[in-house]
């Protein structure tokens, strides 16, 4: 029962991580529709901007994180006009050619970060890494819970910039009626890279919780673009609570799998609860109708 317990409450602080990681394709995929499947490319190359810091400038990762977070914004910039010129403005098989193009921008990401960091797997160092807290009976790692302070407070902090803020709900409205805001004379394009800009500029502090919670390499974002676009399907297409709820649901889902079942049947519970969420709710957790 002790060993149960402790792998909800694992579970818990794991899903407040996944819901970090996955923020960000929140914004993209499901409040802009565009088809992001480097997301978690872009996300394990903020990793290596952070371990970059911390190697060389012993800079603390979680700062590293917040550093890099301009430079990160200002490629999503780029990325997304890249897309649109090539792509969305056309706009015939905007969806589809748009797959082929992401994944070939995460292909280059994952090569230049071979090229350049070699295949070995690399960690930071921090006082927070390698510690645990005790509680009764169980052990929990102390950097899962700066990923789920961490996480809880990213999660709070873009819901708040989507409904308060006027580009927050400029946003929600291009998301619902691209052609409305059209005709009230903004720029959906402008609003839409604007946001897509932000999507990436959250995972440099995503990708320093993921360099944190365990090592990482050039080939690791393959492990996350399932999981990441679960959690966005499942919570609901544009949620950001309903994002950080299914994460929960996966990161409780796949510790109680592992430790009753063992490591060879948690990656696929992520799609299990997926189609289970889906049959009953097919908008998702907390989607519209």
């Amino acid at each position: 029962m002790d060993l149960l317990l402790e792998a909800v409450v694992t579970g818990v602080l794991l899903g407040c991580f996944y819901a970090a990681v996955s923020i960000g394709l929140s914004v993209s995929f499901g409040l802009l529709d565009v088809p992001q499947v480097a997301h978690p490319a872009f996300l394990v190359m903020a990793s290596y901007g952070v371990f970059f810091l911390n190697d060389t400038y012993d800079i603390d990762p979680l700062l590293s994180g917040v550093l890099i977070t301009p430079l990160l914004f200002v490629f999503g910039l780029l990325a997304y006009r890249l897309y649109y010129e090539t792509f969305e403005r056309r706009g015939t098989d905007a969806a589809v050619r748009g797959i082929a193009f992401f994944f070939g921008v995460a292909f280059i990401i994952e090569v230049l970060l071979i090229m350049y960091f070699g295949v070995d797997q690399h960690s930071v160092s921090a006082s927070y890494i390698g510690r645990s807290w005790r509680f009764g009976g169980m052990r929990i790692p102390l950097r899962l819970m700066v990923a789920f302070g961490v996480a809880t407070g990213l999660t709070l902090l873009l819901s708040v910039y989507l409904s308060r803020t006027f580009m927050g709900r400029a946003i929600r409205a291009v998301a619902q009626d691209e052609e409305a805001v059209r005709l009230m004379g903004a720029n959906p394009v402008h609003i839409k890279q604007w946001a897509f800009g932000i999507a990436t500029a959250v995972l440099g502090v995503a990708g320093a919780l993921l360099i944190i919670v365990s090592p990482v390499d050039p080939t690791l974002d393959r492990a996350y673009i399932g999981r990441t676009f679960c959690v966005v399907v499942m919570a609901g297409l544009g949620s950001m609570t309903g994002t950080l709820i299914a994460a929960i649901i996966l990161g409780v889902a796949e510790t109680i799998v592992l430790t009753l079942f063992g490591a060879s049947w948690a990656p696929a519970i992520s799609f299990a609860l997926l189609l289970g969420v889906l049959a009953v709710r097919p908008q998702g957790l907390l989607g519209r109708r």
